[in-house]
């Protein structure tokens, strides 16, 4: 990969490439991977220029739950121990909450952007879907920010405790569970 040339191809397009249009032959893993916390290393050491973990987050693809990076040549396997990205910052708007990532996405969480929720005895573990299949984890301290704005609403004869976002109510546990 030259990735000097693809990062100044893909900066100067502005947008996310269309990685889902791309279909280059698989050429293997490389020793690519992101922790749980959302830091990416290569050949055993982080990645330590921002700008080329954001070049590599816009090329990332998902794909039966494997995780590749793609040009319009080849297409490269990595590791991801949960998923690929942080939600590190939040705001609360009338039109719904929005996040920021640790690679610069901002989303407005929608039907398009849905949250959902892990539990277990470690405890409350929000996600959002970014964009094709690829979620961001909250930040713990977004992730207790979170869970101080939920309210119970019932659906469907049953009280639930869960996340409003604009219009739309996103379910985390029965009520009952609390």
């Amino acid at each position: 990969m030259d990735l000097s040339r693809l990062y100044g191809e893909i900066e100067a397009q502005g947008a996310l490439p269309p990685v889902d249009k791309w279909h280059p032959p698989f050429c293997g893993d490389i020793d690519m991977h992101i922790t749980h916390d959302g830091i990416w290393f290569y050949n055993g050491s982080p990645i330590g220029r921002p700008e080329m973990v954001r070049l590599f987050a816009r090329i990332l693809r998902r794909e039966t739950g494997a995780y590749f990076l793609v040009t319009p040549v080849e297409k490269v396997g990595i590791t991801v121990e949960d998923v690929p990205f942080i939600a590190v910052e939040m705001e609360i708007m009338p039109t719904g909450l929005i996040f920021r990532t640790n690679v610069g996405d901002r989303l407005t969480v929608d039907a398009d952007h849905p949250l959902r929720f892990e539990t277990g005895n470690d405890g409350f573990r929000p996600y959002v879907h970014v964009r094709n299949g690829l979620e961001a984890r909250l930040s713990r301290p977004l992730a207790q920010d979170l869970a101080a704005l939920g309210e119970v609403r019932k659906q469907e004869n049953t009280s639930w405790f869960g996340i409003p976002s604009g219009n739309l109510f996103f379910p985390v546990i029965p009520a009952d569970h609390l």
